[in-house]
């Protein structure tokens, strides 16, 4: 991944720059953080979110009941 292709170019949970070193894929994208420590705790509640919806038969905040 490159920092070029991140989808913002300011930390979502701090506000400060992103940097090359902290950078994810979430749902296709490359999303920047300014640290490790901010891109680790994205993905910690990330896959928090995404489970707690399967659970409840939401994926993609979409009911899969008809």
């Amino acid at each position: 991944m490159k920092i070029e292709d991140a989808i913002n170019t300011v930390c979502p949970w701090s506000g400060k720059p992103i940097s090359a070193d902290s950078l994810t894929r979430y749902r296709g994208a490359v999303v920047g953080f300014c640290n490790p420590g901010c891109r680790d705790k994205f993905e910690q509640a990330v896959t928090a979110f995404d489970a707690a919806l399967s659970d409840v038969g939401l994926e993609d905040g979409v009911s899969s009941e008809a």
